[in-house]
């Protein structure tokens, strides 16, 4: 099942972040998002015509992490989004930031 197919399941901590090896494997299946040499997070910056778009895509992104219940650090300005994952909870990686990621980009595809 591809990973934007998936919904995020709550994270309570209590256990590890991905490994690099595991982190590696499913950044296999979102390439355009910049995985942290420790694999402590996800990046990925959208570009856009404008800040009205890159605005709209926000709102769009803050729904979804809604309906996930999981929650990015986003930033924005003119032209641009830069989205932040990782899970809180375990201070690291975990499966569900990687279902963002596949859905993010299913939205920004769809822009």
């Amino acid at each position: 099942m591809s990973l934007a197919a998936k919904q995020c399941v709550p994270c309570r901590g209590g256990i590890p972040p991905l490994s690099v090896e595991e982190a590696k494997r499913y950044s296999e299946e979102v390439p355009e998002w910049e995985l942290a040499e420790d694999a402590h997070d996800l990046r990925r910056t959208y570009k856009f015509k404008n800040f009205v778009t890159a605005l709209d895509f926000v709102q769009n992104v803050g729904g979804l992490a809604e309906e996930e219940g999981h929650h990015p650090d986003i930033t924005f300005g003119w032209g641009y989004v830069t989205v932040v994952l990782f899970t809180h909870k375990i201070k690291g990686l975990h499966e569900n930031d990687f279902i963002m990621a596949a859905k993010i980009d299913q939205l920004f595809a769809s822009a």
